[in-house]
């Protein structure tokens, strides 16, 4: 009888033939990782079923100590690799590539649908999808000298021939052969009893599964539960799994799924922050009369979405605006939180119409209430576009910057002032002149400061770049306003930003003093009389004759309720831009409201009527009384 012992002898290693039958592959993913190290297995001469029964040759010591100090590397390897991905498809990309060719020639990546996050409890029915798949893919030189029963031998899971290479969805039965390997834990050869009825549910009823020891069934087991299963696939032209196999398969699954599971929480997380972030910024800025407005905010990074500073615009009566941009120390869920309040602080402040610099001081005093090391920096400036002045306070932010028509820009010297938080620290404001065609520029320390150049080194950089900017434009017209953004932003060179930055530009329009009229009324029944003739002449002197009868109809009846209250003579203002803007201002603090009259009733009907033919109307408090206005539409609006 003759013996056919199995022989290592002329056999090519398996990282030898690994790397030579991969090489177009590997090329592709060497920008995306190191390659890991192969693993290598005993050579696979004949069958030894077919060969006889003489005992095959014992294994050699350094043979099988050099195997296992390789498979220790790729482990090590494999999991450095799942380990740096940071969202769920950086973590499931990274177990395929260190699983194929390396370990597998085709790997098999089922997650739960839908994935539980933290402690969450699991939606029913526990279904799990088809995140990915991958298989070795073999190039035209790499099968030329393969016979055709060779080729047939490949792994049968072939991404390339059919995009969906098993069942995209399984739902996982409760008490069937998956849920009992999955509940398990432990990863499982594919001849096994369990995975035998195990595998066709999960892959589909007409999907074949390799025989033999060339499938590994490895559940994914996060912290809590089992969130998915990795299907491990070897075809028939390499050794197939060994028993040492199923603790690297346990090791990939375990990190996957650790991974996948901070993954989720990181998402859960980065989803909260950006919501939170959107909230507290003004999702559209208003279009207030006589200023034009654009800005910008961009986080530290990517992964540090979330910071204290913030920007907003408040229409304020008078067609004022409050222009506001705030810094709070700190890059946390924490200095988010405080912006908040900060900001509906000063949303609150700014609605009472206080100066500047009383709006800073009332900042400060809500910051010491909420915590001692609460502290923040902020500037407050209100823009009247009728006077064609700026009021600008400060709370130790870096100063704005003015770019004027002609195409100067100026740092604007404003008092610095504390920071808000400090305690116990007068605030100063400062009036200016708001030229038309300037455009004012509020910014946070991010866009000046970094670890390459000093704050003022940055404003005047900017500076710099904002008259630049101008030139380009010509003396006699004004950059547009969003370009002008993005182009500061572009001062920003590659790693040149360690805050978060906020950016509010406001193009000064300004409203010319023949669009506006003005008068003092004194509280006496012949008040309303009066307010209708004055507001009909200056109609007629605007050309807007059309809208004359419905504006004289509203004059009256606001004049008529103030004067019913106020004490001190009322003012009537009428604004014309693209629109017309009617203001009556008293020193009565009540503010109107609109109420449905009985049919008895003498009165009750002014603010009905108001409501009915004005565009949009409101009532203002202000320190010394109210303010109520309304609009009407000009002629072809």
């Amino acid at each position: 009888m003759t013996e056919h012992p199995t022989s290592h002898e002329g056999r090519q290693p398996l990282a030898a033939r690994s790397q030579e039958r991969t090489r177009p592959r590997q090329r592709d993913a060497a920008a995306a990782a190191p390659a890991t190290a192969a693993i290598p297995a005993p050579a696979m001469g004949p069958d030894p079923a077919a060969a006889g029964s003489g005992p095959p040759a014992g294994p050699d010591p350094q043979a099988v100590a050099r195997r296992e100090g390789d498979r220790l590397r790729f482990v090590g390897a494999a999991t450095r690799r799942i380990a740096r991905g940071i969202d769920l498809d950086e973590i499931v990309l990274g177990l395929c590539r260190a699983s194929v060719p390396t370990f597998s020639d085709a790997i098999l990546v089922y997650l739960r649908d839908p994935l539980p996050v933290g402690d969450e409890r699991p939606v029913n029915p526990f279904v799990l999808r088809l995140r990915r798949s991958d298989r070795l893919r073999l190039s035209d030189e790499d099968t030329e000298n393969l016979s055709e029963s060779e080729r047939l031998r490949l792994p049968a899971v072939d991404p390339q021939a059919d995009p969906t290479p098993a069942a995209e969805l399984c739902e996982v039965l409760a008490g069937g052969a998956l849920a009992e390997v999955l509940r398990g834990v432990r990863p499982v050869f594919g001849d096994s009893a369990a995975a035998r009825v195990a595998l066709p549910e999960l892959l589909g009823a007409d999907r074949t599964v390799p025989s033999g020891h060339r499938a590994i069934l490895a559940p994914l087991r996060g912290r809590r539960r089992v969130i998915g299963a990795a299907v491990f696939l070897r075809g028939t032209e390499r050794p197939p799994f060994e028993a040492n196999d199923l603790l690297v398969a346990a090791q990939l699954a375990t990190h996957t799924a650790l991974g996948i599971d901070k993954a989720v929480l990181y998402g859960r997380e980065a989803y909260i922050a950006d919501e939170l972030q959107r909230t507290m910024l003004p999702d559209s800025l208003p279009q207030p009369t006589g200023v034009r407005l654009a800005s910008r905010y961009l986080p530290a990074a990517e992964t540090a979405r979330v910071g204290g500073d913030w920007y907003d615009a408040i229409p304020l009566p008078g067609s004022r605006v409050a222009l506001v941009v705030g810094d709070v120390m700190g890059h946390s869920m924490t200095s988010a939180a405080i912006m908040g309040q900060l900001r509906t602080t000063a949303q609150t402040l700014a609605g009472l119409d206080l100066p500047p610099q009383e709006v800073l001081h009332h900042l400060d005093e809500q910051a010491q209430r909420l915590g001692s090391d609460r502290m923040a920096t902020c500037l407050y400036a209100v823009y009247d576009p009728v006077a064609h002045r700026i009021t600008i306070a400060n709370a130790g932010h870096p100063p704005p910057v003015l770019l004027h028509l002609g195409g100067r820009a100026e740092v604007l010297k404003v008092p610095p002032g504390a920071p808000i938080g400090v305690g116990g620290v007068d605030f100063e404001a400062v009036e200016l002149d708001a030229p038309a065609g300037a455009t004012l520029l509020l910014y946070t320390d991010g866009l000046v400061e970094s670890r390459l150049r000093d704050v003022w080194t940055g404003i005047e950089q900017l500076r710099e770049r904002l008259a630049a900017t101008a030139r380009l434009t010509g003396p006699d017209h004004s950059p547009p306003l969003e370009a002008l953004c993005d182009d500061v932003l572009d001062m920003l060179g590659p790693g040149d930003r360690d805050d978060d930055i906020a950016l509010l530009a406001a193009r000064f329009d300004g409203i010319a003093p023949s669009d506006v009229a003005y008068w003092f009324l004194e509280p006496e029944d012949s008040a309303p009389g009066r307010a209708r003739r004055l507001a009909r002449r200056a109609l007629s002197r605007w050309g807007l004759d059309d809208i004359a009868d419905s504006v004289e109809l509203l004059v009256s009846e606001v004049v008529t309720n103030a004067v019913r209250y106020a004490e001190r003579p009322v003012t009537l203002r009428l604004l014309r831009t693209d629109i017309l803007r009617c203001e009556v201002g008293d020193d009565a603090p009540q503010l109107p409201r609109q109420r449905r009259a009985r049919d008895m009733d003498e009165g009750g009907r002014g603010l009905f009527l108001v409501n009915r033919l004005a565009r949009r109307w409101g009532a203002t408090r202000l320190s010394t009384g109210k303010v109520v206005w309304f609009e009407m539409p000009t002629r072809g609006q």
